[in-house]
């Protein structure tokens, strides 16, 4: 529906021009929003960004992001004109003559294509009407994997042009419990940390990541296109030190296993190290300085070997040897004096080293062979199968074989299988200032061996993915999905078998539950099963050869189609509207609705009142006079019967409010009953949730009475923000009014946006943005977005029982420490002196009795209750609770 303006005054219809005037650019993303569930390490991310085409002429409109390459994306859609277009996934056979036709036009085909570690870039394009909108949605998938006792979620932003409504939502949800969560990457630093809230809460966590528009372009990674960097949510779980975390539904299961309780088990490690000419320079320094590193990590009842090869082998000892402090020395000045030349053996270098290990086995250890190498094979054998062959011969499943392909110009194809074939992995190593850094971490991940020979067994599981694996680290994770025999969870056991040092361990737990989903979970886990098989059946496509190659393949092209899953085996058809060419969308290899506003003249009443009843989407509600903010006029307001009680809780940025609440609504029908307002003799009560960093329990504390908050004060930014609770039991906030600098009031209440700027009052409806100076309102679905200077807030709308009310939450706190209010309190911190006979807490050089309770998080869209520490408010505050109570808005 257009907007619909009803013109009073001059200056009013300039102001209201002033704000929806075009951009420089040929298009405006006005909206950019990243939001990631993550539930068991299984995370699903979700990029959706509204361009506007501002022109008077149809633009051609780009949407290009970047997503992590572990990742397949499973859905995209566009939304035009109310119609949907939908990409669909097909087997490349049957998209190859889509894609060869539009290459032959000279046009973007391949959609996805690598760039830099560990992302790939999704593109594509479609014509957009003048003035018209478009909306697109890309949605990945991906099972985060344990490194070095930690997982980690990669969220790349780059919008392209800075943007008024950007925001990434991350939400956590662990079974097991979060043992610990932290934000790194580059977008976390310096002049954005500040735009980052984070709340952990037992099992669940949420991160949230709303940047300003001025944010977006100063930020070091920053510029005037916008942000260009990553946002890392690194976390891990809490552990069962036996069989580990298993989930199940009716049909399938998952098994994360990483036991952290074990002795480390003795290494027999031979590198073996390329200095052929190729290494010449960089590549070389940093080897020398990665290995010299690495040696120096080695455990004393480790024994290693290390072979040089170019066109021939040179061994700095002929056996592995025992790492003390003299082999170590001797070790490290060998490394230092490798020097680059000549062309690259590998076949003769690898068997070299398995030999090595192979001479000398020991009881109770574990090997490993790590090759280095930047290239091809140029002499003795070069034929890459026929290494392949020999090098699997040699090594006979009896260690893993891992390969560091440093470059581009490796095959690492070549080296990816021939890792595959021996129970080891392939990475690859760029080359960038921190190349050692690369060699030396991949190293850290396989240098603590806490099992080997691992058999992971399910008695009355089917369909598995991998269940053998050579060895586990400490540090890592084994998982394992599969189906349910005849759905029969009664019968499903499982069990893990496996070698510790030189003794045989079981691990198992026969008093244990396995956790059961319902229904709902049941797609979730079949997800991760499918994910999984498909991972596993590409790499044993790759490995593996005849009949064998052909239905691993064909298995794994038939899962991705039945998934959607966007692999190197299927392509995802992007449709376009009619006359526009079709994309196609492959996935590289490694190395490879408008609503109103009405305006109204300052010194008049709105053009309702006591006598006046509106139309609103079918329903009739009775206005009355309300008092407004100073220089506002009275406002009307509806009035429903509810019944409410309130709680408030301080977020550790900010408020937040939680209300646990019946609702009697007196509306019956289309046409409500008009009442007036209900007077309680019984005190409101509303409790508030103190936040707390690192410690067990948050402070919680209750208000009575009826009152009007201070939520912030930014003196320097001429900033003010009050809110009105209900005045009725289980209520929320009525409304909440911001102020900025003498000529600027903005009032807000889960309807309708009030804005008054100099003499215009303008009353808002809908959702599109509204900018008025320096001060940005976005409304969305359930929260409305404030932006001011460097302060954002979020006001949270819940609904109960068809009610609704505000609760606000700082996510971006303002860099000055001059701010005060609900909103600019501190965590908390506190310490526990006493738990018996009364717990007793000691906050500054105070002593408090304390009582255990509970409140709602009302914060977090979806709230969950926390357990809290019950106390006054003046000993959670420090402060007299007048300080916070205004008598105005």
């Amino acid at each position: 529906m257009e907007r619909a303006v009803v013109q009073i005054t001059l200056f009013g219809l300039l102001l209201a021009l002033a704000t929806t005037l075009p951009n420089k650019d040929d298009w405006d993303i006005y909206s950019f929003h990243i939001n990631s569930t993550v539930t068991s390490r299984y995370a699903t991310t979700v990029i959706t960004s509204r361009v506007a085409n501002r022109m008077n002429e149809s633009k051609e409109i780009e949407f290009q992001v970047r997503i992590p390459k572990n990742a397949f994306i499973s859905k995209f859609r566009m939304f035009i004109d109310g119609q949907v277009y939908d990409g669909v996934v097909k087997g490349k056979e049957k998209a190859q003559q889509q894609y060869t036709e539009a290459v032959s036009r000279g046009e973007t085909a391949g959609l996805v294509s690598s760039v830099g570690r560990t992302l790939e870039e999704f593109k594509t394009s479609v014509t957009v009407a003048a003035h018209k909108k478009v909306t697109f949605e890309l949605t990945y998938e991906e099972l985060l994997g344990r490194r070095l006792g930690k997982y980690e979620l990669q969220i790349h932003a780059r919008p392209m042009q800075p943007v008024k409504d950007f925001k990434v939502d991350v939400y956590i949800n662990e079974k097991a419990g979060i043992k610990f969560i932290e934000v790194k990457g580059g977008l976390s630093t310096k002049a954005l940390a500040n735009a980052i809230t984070k709340t952990h809460v037992d099992k669940q966590a949420w991160v949230y990541f709303y940047p300003t528009e001025d944010q977006q372009k100063t930020c070091d990674s920053c510029g005037e296109q916008g942000m260009n960097g990553d946002l890392v949510i690194v976390y891990d779980v809490n552990r069962n030190p036996s069989l580990g975390d298993i989930k199940k539904s009716d049909r399938y299961f998952v098994h994360h296993f990483a036991p952290s309780n074990l002795a480390s088990i003795p290494k027999n490690v031979v590198f073996v190290i390329d200095q052929s000419g190729s290494m010449h320079g960089r590549k070389m320094q940093q080897t020398r300085i990665a290995l010299i590193h690495i040696l120096s990590d080695l455990a004393e009842d480790d024994h290693f070997g290390l072979i040089t090869f170019d066109s021939s082998i040179f061994h700095w000892k002929r056996e592995l040897v025992q790492a003390n402090m003299e082999n170590l020395e001797s070790a490290k000045k060998f490394s230092r004096e490798i020097v680059e030349r000549g062309s690259t053996d590998i076949n003769k270098a690898v068997l070299a080293g398995a030999r090595m290990l192979n001479a000398h086995p020991r009881e109770g250890s574990a090997s490993m062979l790590i090759l280095l190498t930047d290239g091809d094979p140029t002499s003795g054998v070069t034929n890459l199968e026929v290494i392949q062959s020999n090098v699997r011969e040699a090594i006979a499943d009896k260690f893993p074989l891992y390969c560091l392909g440093f470059g581009f110009d490796v095959n690492f194809e070549f080296l990816e299988k021939m890792s595959l074939q021996s129970n080891g992995v392939a990475r690859r190593i760029y080359e960038d200032s921190d190349a050692n850094l690369q060699l030396k971490g991949f190293y850290e991940e396989v240098a603590t061996p806490l099992l080997t020979d691992v058999t992971m067994i399910y008695n009355g599981g089917t369909n598995l993915t991998q269940t053998n694996f050579s060895q586990y680290y400490n540090g890592s994770e084994i998982v394992v999905a599969g189906q349910i025999t005849d759905n029969d969870i009664e019968t499903f056991t499982p069990q893990v078998v496996a070698i510790s040092s030189n003794r045989r361990v079981r691990f198992s737990d026969t008093n244990a539950t396995v956790e059961s989903n319902g229904p709902a979970s049941d797609s979730h886990i079949q997800r991760v099963w499918a994910y999984l098989t498909v991972k596993q059946l590409l790499e044993k496509e790759l490995v593996l050869s005849g009949p064998e190659k052909e239905n691993a393949k064909k298995e794994a092209f038939e899962l991705s189609l039945k998934y959607s899953f966007v692999t190197p085996l299927t392509s995802m058809v992007v449709t376009k509207p009619q006359g526009e060419n079709t994309d196609v969308l492959h996935k590289p290899k490694e190395g490879v609705a408008i609503e109103g506003s009405r305006q109204y003249q300052m010194g008049r009443q709105p053009m309702f009142n006591q006598n006046t009843q509106r139309i609103t989407s079918g329903l009739t509600r009775q206005y009355y006079p309300m008092p407004g903010p100073p220089g506002i006029p009275a406002r009307s307001v509806p009035v429903r019967s509810r019944v409410f009680t309130s709680r408030i809780q301080v977020d550790n940025v900010g408020v937040a409010a939680d209300w646990d609440y019946g609702v009697v609504d007196y509306d019956s029908g289309i046409l409500p009953t008009m009442v007036s307002p209900i007077a309680t003799d019984v005190p409101l009560s509303h409790r508030f949730l103190l936040k707390t960093e690192n410690l067990s329990l948050p402070l919680c504390f209750d208000v009575t009475g009826d009152v009007r908050l201070k939520l912030l004060h930014h003196p320097n930014r001429e900033l003010s923000v009050n809110g009105e609770l209900d005045s009725v039991e289980n209520g929320g906030f009525r409304r909440i009014v911001i102020h900025l600098k003498n000529d600027l009031h903005v009032e807000i209440d889960a309807k309708e946006i009030t804005v008054r700027q100099g003499h215009t009052l303008t009353l808002h409806v809908g959702q599109d943005p509204i900018t008025a100076g320096s001060l940005t309102v976005i409304r969305r679905d359930k929260e409305i977005d404030v932006a001011a200077g460097d302060t954002r807030m979020i006001i949270v709308i819940h609904e109960q029982n068809g009610e609704e009310f505000l609760w606000p939450v700082l996510r971006q706190r303002p860099l000055d420490n001059n701010v005060s209010g609900i909103l600019a309190l501190k965590p908390a911190v506190y310490e526990e002196v006493q738990q018996s006979p009364s717990t007793r807490l000691k906050i500054k050089d105070q002593e408090i009795d304390v009582t255990r309770a509970s409140a709602v998080d009302y914060s977090i869209v979806s709230p969950p209750t926390h357990h809290c520490w019950l106390m006054s408010a003046e000993y959670a505050l420090q402060s007299q609770l007048d300080d916070f109570i205004i008598r105005q808005l």
